[in-house]
């Protein structure tokens, strides 16, 4: 039998922890991007009324690049991560043996307790103009010298670490399917390719879902890795937030950005998630 009221009470210490440390920085920091901003001084001039001309200010042409390259790249990065992790996922789940599944799954969580500095690093030895597969950026048609280059580099940074992620969520995913529904299309005469397509994918749809919002949100938000091989032509909104704080102690804008980017980014996944609600009803029915 359930209890409305205890599950209720359970939750308050959770919420009374949470809010505080939740809320609280994310309205001191509106109060901020509120200030005006003094040329030469750290922060935003408490003494003066609260302003707009923060949020006017990032109308221009200038900042609408920084957010179109930060969604832009998240999402080719999103995008190859769950073309390659899907596949891999799959053959985990359905063609390994016991031994080759506990390694996949063990290297894939391997991944991420290496740091990102060090895998960052690596790539960029690896890819680089001195690297040995240097001449990969000339298969794609883009000249090692081309700032091109650092906008691949920074996908295949972002890459990295997104695919293991997707990988890991998708696992779970296509372990939830009954494999007995594929058997069953393959029993009634359906090529093995519709079985996959109409079956094994179409239920993954939800899962796929999910697993693209994580790697989105790890894309969008990443710092380290435009920083470290962005070469100065890729930056995201969040290294423009960092030296907005850290570099010239503009408080104001960096909070303003902040503010933004988080508004834009909560309606896209807003967005995403009731697209996820609605696949899962419709593979429910």
């Amino acid at each position: 039998m359930k209890r409305p009221g205890l599950t209720a009470s359970m939750l308050w210490p959770a919420l009374i922890v949470i809010l505080p440390l939740l809320f609280g920085p994310l309205l001191v920091l509106l109060h901020e991007s509120l200030k005006p901003h003094i040329a030469g001084r750290v922060g935003g001039d408490a003494t003066s009324a609260l302003t707009l001309e923060n949020y006017a200010l990032l109308a221009g042409p200038e900042y609408a690049q920084y957010f179109l390259d930060t969604f832009r790249i998240g999402l080719i990065s999103t995008v190859l991560a769950l073309m390659l992790g899907y596949p891999m996922a799959h053959f985990i789940v359905r063609r390994a043996s016991p031994i080759m599944r506990r390694i996949l799954i063990a290297s894939l969580i391997g991944t991420l307790f290496l740091s990102l500095i060090v895998r960052i690093y690596a790539i960029s030895m690896t890819f680089g103009s001195l690297g040995p597969l240097a001449g990969f950026s000339r298969l794609l048609g883009i000249a090692p010298t081309s700032p091109s280059v650092a906008e691949l580099m920074v996908v295949l940074g972002l890459l990295n670490t997104t695919m293991p992620l997707v990988a890991l969520t998708l696992i779970g995913t296509i372990q939830n399917i009954n494999p007995r529904l594929e058997d069953a299309a393959l029993s009634l005469g359906a090529p093995h390719w519709k079985t996959f397509v109409q079956i094994t994918l179409a239920m993954s749809v939800p899962g796929i879902l999910s697993a693209g919002i994580i790697g989105y949100a790890f894309c969008i938000s990443n710092l380290v890795v435009p920083m470290l091989v962005g070469r100065g032509f890729v930056l995201f909104v969040s290294n423009l937030i960092y030296f907005r704080f850290s570099e010239v102690a503009n408080f104001p804008s960096g909070a303003a950005l902040s503010i933004v980017m988080m508004v834009i980014s909560l309606g896209i996944f807003y967005g995403l998630l009731h697209l996820v609600r609605t696949q899962w009803q419709e593979a429910g029915k």
